[in-house]
């Protein structure tokens, strides 16, 4: 309607007036004076990338489909060959120029230096959130460092190097630290100075360890540089006394407490994607954990959970037929993030009624219960209202053990601030310092790990950040990729047709049979192996095995993702990842 305006009045005027008129502001646009002339309008503009950027809850509580911890209903497209650059997306920067025309246009010397900063501060994160991103899925990329035109012909340049990109990401992430404001967000839904040093913690170790084991990558002299950062900027967090562990006390509830709360538990939370069940802003985790048709029906796999030590602090897989016990033994006397992570032992829903592993959504046995409010009200409905964490205070306590770990800086005193802490949460005994490679962790997992500090720092970070979406990014950061590849295993199974109590009550919960038998045992969910998509590993017994009959394959390759194929042609400067051509 204005411009219908616009253009009569214009049609009205020409001859006379026409030039005069022409030289006004426009009155349906803002001027970026305009925009850009109140720390209100800063703010205003600033929220925006909240939403546009951030994951939000089901990113985070999804993001370990594509890993190998879990059990997903398929193999994800990537690993089985699936992806090709003509499928290939997230070549896209439109955040990046909203943020960049943020940068260009924010230092109006009307607004107090201190404010302006801030709120330029802020967006110095966002951009080197954006970069991180990028870099992890690309490798070089270009720069830019402003919003440019649509004629600029800098939109066709060629890729920069990952060793500028990243300089420049620090850059922007020490700019945001020093300028962001301090006070800390109750709620967790802002970006403040601790965010950016969480954030900083995360994206420097990523990029230190990266350097460090992709020697490809010719980057391996500038590593601990960035090793260094992760350490300072977790150390500087960790000596604010911001934040510290949940930790009441009641280690069979504080780890969980974190992911069912409505309210992020602000002690620990940096940052939360908030839902909140009055205002109708909900998700969906509780259904796609609990449904046997709408995700993608995650577990944990075998060969993950055995890597959940026992509470007195010794590695479960040296107790003696470790890996011959039936699912309602192996679970007992656990760290107890194991039962606060999957349904076992003596789990009732909200009306006491006893949940034990649901064989009609779960294909392992290890059925994730992390997310999923205990009410089974929501398991067939999108009205989850717990927020999720996307970085929380013991992510930084391990960020800063791996970085001085991998620096050779690592003491006990740092072993019993960090890892050892998260053990004491979790009920499990602090036995000190690791003096011994694990022999399951190294046969199993990171055959190329020799310090066995580095190794239970890997087992602690798997254990304590599982199904929170960082695992594929820990993969290809130590070049571990290869693990993508392994057999999807669940829970072992004496017999076939042998009626199993999962939970210990006295009930038969499931039997695996190769046919479903006529006179079935009212409770009992039939789980029928075809030998093929499903199977035992040992014939008529041994440990449930899913989807051996699809190749997986991680090439080298796939450290980097490749440039959608339409990208190269718009823009022939650019170089396809290798591999990729």
């Amino acid at each position: 309607m204005k411009q219908r305006i616009i253009t009569a009045l214009l049609v009205l005027m020409a001859g006379t007036s026409c030039t005069k008129f022409l030289d006004k502001t426009p009155l349906d646009k803002l001027t970026p004076d305009q925009a850009f002339s109140t720390e209100n309008n800063l703010q205003l503009y600033i929220n925006s990338f909240y939403t546009q950027m951030l994951p939000d809850g089901p990113a985070i509580y999804k993001g370990d489909v594509m890993a190998d911890i879990t059990v997903p209903n398929t193999v994800p497209a990537y690993v089985a060959g699936r992806v090709t650059p003509i499928e290939a997306t997230g070549w896209t920067w439109d955040n990046l120029r909203n943020v960049n025309y943020f940068l260009d246009h924010y230092d109006n010397p009307s607004i107090s230096t201190k404010a302006r900063n801030h709120y330029g501060g802020i967006a110095h994160f966002f951009r080197a959130y954006f970069y991180y991103n990028m870099v992890k899925q690309f490798g070089d990329v270009p720069w830019y460092s402003h919003a440019l035109a649509v004629d600029d012909s800098a939109l066709y340049k060629a890729r920069d190097s990952r060793a500028v990109v990243m300089d420049s990401v620090l850059a922007d992430l020490n700019f945001a630290v020093a300028n962001i404001y301090d006070t800390k967000d109750n709620s967790a839904t802002q970006v403040t100075k601790w965010v950016a040093l969480a954030y900083k913690s995360r994206i420097c170790l990523f990029e230190g360890t990266f350097r460090k084991y992709h020697p490809e990558a010719k980057l391996s002299s500038s590593a601990d540089k960035f090793l260094q950062e992760a350490a300072d900027a977790a150390s500087q967090l960790m000596k604010s006394g911001q934040y510290k562990l949940q930790s009441s006390g009641a280690t069979e509830k504080d780890y969980r407490s974190l992911f069912i709360s409505e309210n992020p538990v602000s002690a620990e939370v940096i940052l939360a994607a908030v839902y909140n069940n009055s205002l109708k802003k909900w998700h969906d985790a509780a259904w796609w954990y609990n449904s046997a048709t709408l995700g993608n029906r995650l577990g944990l796999s075998k060969s993950f959970v055995n890597t959940y030590l026992a509470s007195d602090g010794t590695a479960f897989t040296n107790k003696s037929g470790y890996d011959t016990l039936q699912f309602q033994d192996e679970v007992k006397n656990r760290d107890k993030r194991l039962q606060q992570t999957i349904r076992m032992g003596d789990y009732k829903r909200t009306d006491g009624s006893p949940a034990p592993p649901d064989f009609t959504v779960t294909y392992s046995g290890y059925q994730i219960q992390k997310f999923s409010l205990d009410d089974k009200y929501f398991d067939t409905r999108t009205e989850s209202y717990n927020s999720i964490p996307i970085i929380r205070y013991a992510e930084v306590l391990l960020n800063y053990a791996e970085a001085k770990a991998e620096l050779g800086t690592f003491t006990a005193d740092d072993w019993n601030n960090t890892a050892g802490a998260l053990r004491t949460r979790a009920g499990v005994k602090n036995n000190g310092l690791p003096v011994d490679v694990d022999a399951y962790m190294k046969a199993n997992f990171f055959s190329d790990i020799s310090s066995p500090v580095i190794m239970e720092i890997r087992r602690e970070r798997g254990v304590e950040l599982a199904c929170e979406g960082n695992r594929y990014d820990d993969l290809r950061r130590w070049k571990a990729g290869k693990l993508l590849e392994r057999v999807y295993d669940g829970i072992y199974v004496p017999a076939k047709g042998q009626l199993l109590d999962l939970n210990g009550d006295g009930k038969y919960d499931v039997c695996f049979v190769d046919k479903v038998p006529a006179d079935k045992v009212s409770g009992v969910v039939y789980f029928q192996l075809d030998n093929n998509t499903s199977k035992l590993s040992q014939g008529d017994k041994g440990n449930l095995i899913w989807l051996s009959n699809i190749t997986k394959k991680y090439e080298d390759k796939k450290y980097l993702y490749p440039i959608p194929y339409n990208e190269i042609i718009l823009n022939p400067n650019l170089v396809q990842n290798p591999g990729w051509e």
